[in-house]
């Protein structure tokens, strides 16, 4: 109960919030990097709450202007790396406060250009990518410098878009060469190389995913002969099997930026055939249905990376 003048403790707080009577605080997104119609790379930073509709706001910047940048985070800490400006580079913010990112240290031994990125709530996995061809590494997000090998994925991939959980990621198998339907998916406590999982609805380069504690969507992307789509499959990441088909985007996209709440998964910018947008849209993870409108980025933004304060890994 709070005080006489209105004013709850720590001690009532944390009472109320283990009873399920304390509001969950509200989830930040932060999207960083891209590569941009006019003047080449972005190394701005944006934010919004997944819970309110809108536009995005100003965060701070990136160390470097870069694109085809991983992202993955923990419930105070975003964490971005790889890229094709600075390949071995790895930047982390605060999520909690706006500002510039601070260095986190480089990629060793291995470079990751167009990788995806998954989290635990401790650990952070940096999946594949062209310059690493096969190759996971994975970092301790709360601290910073050390890299270490994790295992490989069964073929080379870049742009293979990734979903996640507490304990298991999944990562598209698909690159520029050869597009496929092909997931594979690793323990993300343990290391290991990674073991088939199942197939997608369509064989494209460029998709991305977003996920709940449970389920894990994965939507748009690019089909030989540069014919981008609009398809939403799903999975359940405790269990194998194939994507089964959940609705569409608003169009046909590709190389978005996205991450989640325990609830909505987003989808942010990406190029249209030839053209970069900075439409944000989104979906209800539990049910199935076509993306809704959720605002703009402030910048049109392509192969960019994003993470939350409480996404699919921290569930």
């Amino acid at each position: 109960m709070p005080n006489y003048s209105g004013v709850w403790t720590l001690t009532a707080q944390y009472q109320a919030q283990g009873a399920g009577n304390w509001p969950a605080p509200p989830t930040i997104a932060v999207v960083a990097g891209g590569n941009i119609t006019t003047g080449g790379d972005n190394n701005a930073i944006s934010y919004l709450y997944i819970e309110t509709l809108g536009n995005t706001s100003d965060f701070g910047d990136l160390t470097e202007a870069t694109w085809g940048i991983a992202g993955f985070g923990s419930s105070t800490r975003g964490v971005f790396a790889g890229g094709y400006t600075s390949n071995n580079w790895i930047n982390y913010n605060t999520i909690a406060s706006t500002g510039n990112a601070s260095n986190w240290g480089a990629l060793s031994p291995s470079s990751h250009n167009g990788a995806s990125g998954a989290n635990s709530t401790t650990r952070g996995l940096i999946m594949a990518g062209e310059s690493s061809s096969n190759n996971i590494d994975y970092v301790t997000i709360a601290t910073t410098g050390t890299v270490t090998n994790f295992g490989t994925l069964s073929t080379a991939a870049n742009y293979g878009g990734s979903c996640f959980s507490q304990t298991r990621a999944i990562s598209g198998l698909s690159r520029s060469a050869v597009k496929t339907n092909n997931l594979a998916y690793v323990t993300i406590a343990s290391t290991g190389n990674g073991t088939t999982f199942g197939d997608l609805t369509v064989s494209v380069q460029g998709m991305q995913g977003c996920s709940s504690g449970t389920r894990g969507v994965m939507a748009g992307g690019e089909q030989t002969g540069a014919t981008y789509v609009n398809v939403i499959g799903y999975v359940t990441i405790a269990s194998t099997g194939n994507a089964t088909d959940f609705g569409d985007l608003l169009g046909n996209y590709g190389y978005t930026a996205s991450t989640s709440s325990p609830t909505r998964g987003l989808w942010l910018g990406g190029y249209t055939g030839s053209v970069t947008i900075n439409i944000i849209q989104y979906v209800t993870i539990a049910t199935t249905g076509n993306a809704l409108d959720f605002g703009d980025l402030a910048t049109v933004m392509a192969s960019s990376a994003a993470t939350s304060s409480n996404n699919g890994g921290l569930q």
